[in-house]
């Protein structure tokens, strides 16, 4: 029998646990990847010198990073590189890679569900966790910080924690509080939220930097400050008429302070893990030759089919692994035109990115995964009906020609609405879906073959307004006989300067019965620059 504590409310009339949010924020996360690197390669250590990550702007390499060594001399994020080396002449500059700082941390973010059952990502160097009624777990919220604390050091990690009921107080206390120890990174559910981070600057509300100046220079450096103007009620009324205009939460400051103390909620967007299929073989002897290396790859394929089928998917990207016995990974990857999981095609499309590999002392291990699929339905019909059917085949001729000619090399125009002949047309992969119509552009018949770039021409003729008479291109000279035109088209005014021209297109034929589509640029006395310029920009049939 059990006893249950009269003292306790009913089961049924206990509310919901209170809103617990854990904040990580990892401040050197591009500097702690490239000291991991560097010391998985060259060995602890190797990162003694004074190292910055670099990224190329307008103006220069602009710091991103830099290490403890670099930053004691005096680099700093958003410093030039030029003016660092100036403090720090042996700086090293690296490359920053915002890419792969972004995909460890969404890496990070599903690895970070340990501590709560599911996860956000804070960007552009956090993550939010929700660990409500999970602290009793590690002992408490206390232990459960420590617990955060001790195996992002084992992994070699820089964070700080903090623990509040709210997304924003918690990024607040991460990012701005002083937690000298485990309790000052926590506010509990009956704490003031506003009073307990009334110390801390403005910038702790993830404000936008021009909104930041704006509260300077009206004397608003802490959050208690505008918590004081806010109770005010001409005060926030001032504030709002200030800001009213702006529509992004990180631009308006009361709206910021609301979210931080509950009083209005803040949408989080969890971070969903997707299960990619894989299928892999570890081989009882590492085979050398390319015979073995087929009948492995048919054999994975095979089971490919078999899981997409089950999962109702068919592939669009498939990735080839190859372990060899040294260590070293050979990786070949396989980009299709259309959802698949026929084995033949894709082992056959497999088999020619195969010719280069060297097995070395053996490959020991392969293994095939599908980065990228979509739903495919199942169906049932004879091999030749399919076969004969114009998508399948046209895909599959797709993939061949990719295969071979590279993964840009084979794209299909589609019409833009533009009304100037070298807009109205863009490229796409062959088979994806035409873009939605831009409305109908009626226009005069267009040659058929239109050069990649206009090229200018000399041309003679009678009067500067009249009829082109003679023109050199190419070093060959040609008499007009005909002529059809103008028409006339106008620059895209949201486009092109104030001092963009008007064309005057012609279609001309010479004496040999070719026909050109020629055009001048600009006109007499237009005020927009000097003689007008020809230009021949297609060929007529």
């Amino acid at each position: 029998m059990t006893v249950r504590d009269a003292s306790l409310p009913p089961r049924s009339l206990q509310g919901p646990p209170p809103r617990r949010i854990l904040s990580l924020w990892l401040a050197q996360l591009a500097i702690d990847r490239w000291r991991l690197a560097e010391n998985c390669r060259l060995g602890e250590g190797a990162d003694a010198a004074p190292v910055v990550l670099i990224a190329e702007t307008a103006h220069g390499p602009r710091i991103e990073a830099a290490n403890a060594v670099g930053s004691a001399q005096g680099a700093q994020p958003g410093m030039m590189l030029a003016d660092a080396r100036t403090l720090c002449p042996s700086l090293r500059a690296v490359p920053a890679d915002p890419a792969g700082d972004r995909d460890a941390l969404e890496k990070l973010a599903i690895w970070a569900r340990r501590w709560g059952p599911w996860s956000a990502l804070d960007l552009p160097d956090g993550l939010l966790v929700d660990v409500t009624a999970v602290a009793h777990l590690f002992g408490g919220e206390p232990k459960l910080l420590a617990d955060v604390r001790a195996i992002f050091a084992r992994r070699g990690l820089t964070v700080r924690a903090a623990i509040a009921p709210t997304a924003g107080a918690a990024w607040a206390l991460a990012h701005h509080g002083a937690a000298k120890a485990p309790y000052d990174a926590i506010l509990s559910p009956d704490d003031d939220i506003v009073a307990r981070l009334s110390g801390l600057p403005v910038a702790a509300l993830r404000l936008e930097d021009d909104v930041l100046l704006v509260l300077r220079r009206l004397g608003l450096k802490t959050v208690g400050q505008l918590a004081g103007v806010e109770d005010g009620g001409e005060g926030r009324d001032a504030l709002q008429r200030r800001f009213r205009n702006r529509k992004s939460p990180s631009a308006n400051p009361l709206l910021r302070l609301d979210q931080i103390a509950g009083r209005v909620p803040e949408p989080l967007l969890p971070v969903v893990p997707r299960d990619m299929p894989l299928v892999q073989r570890r081989l009882a002897e590492p085979i050398r030759h390319r015979d073995p290396l087929d009948h492995v790859l048919a054999d994975l394929t095979a089971d490919m089919a078999r899981v997409l089928e089950g999962r109702g998917e068919g592939a669009r990207r498939l990735e080839l692994g190859l372990w060899r016995v040294d260590g070293e990974v050979l990786v070949r990857r396989l980009e299709l035109a259309a959802a698949t999981r026929d084995p033949a095609h894709i082992c056959k499309l497999f088999g020619e990115k195969l010719d280069d590999v060297d097995a070395g002392f053996g490959i020991e291990t392969m293994r095939l995964r599908a980065s990228w699929v979509e739903p495919r339905s199942l169906t049932q019909g004879d091999i030749e009906t399919t076969a004969e059917t114009h998508g399948t085949s046209l895909a599959v001729c797709i993939d061949r020609l990719t295969t071979r000619l590279g993964p840009k090399a084979v794209a299909r125009p589609v019409l833009y609405g533009s009304h100037l002949p070298e807009r109205a047309q863009r490229w796409q992969p062959p088979l994806a879906p035409e873009p939605p119509s831009q409305g109908e552009l009626r226009f005069h018949a267009r040659p058929l073959k239109l050069l990649d770039r206009a090229e200018p021409i000399a041309v003679l003729y009678a009067t500067p307004d009249g009829y082109p008479q003679r023109f050199r291109w190419r070093g060959a000279v040609h008499d007009v006989v005909r002529v059809e035109g103008p028409e006339r088209i106008a620059p895209e005014w949201w486009r092109e300067r104030s001092t963009a021209r008007l064309r005057d297109y012609y279609r001309i034929e010479d004496r040999e019965g070719r026909r050109y589509w020629i055009y001048r640029n600009g006109l007499i006395g237009d005020g927009r620059g000097g003689a007008p310029d020809w230009f021949l920009q297609g060929l007529c049939a």
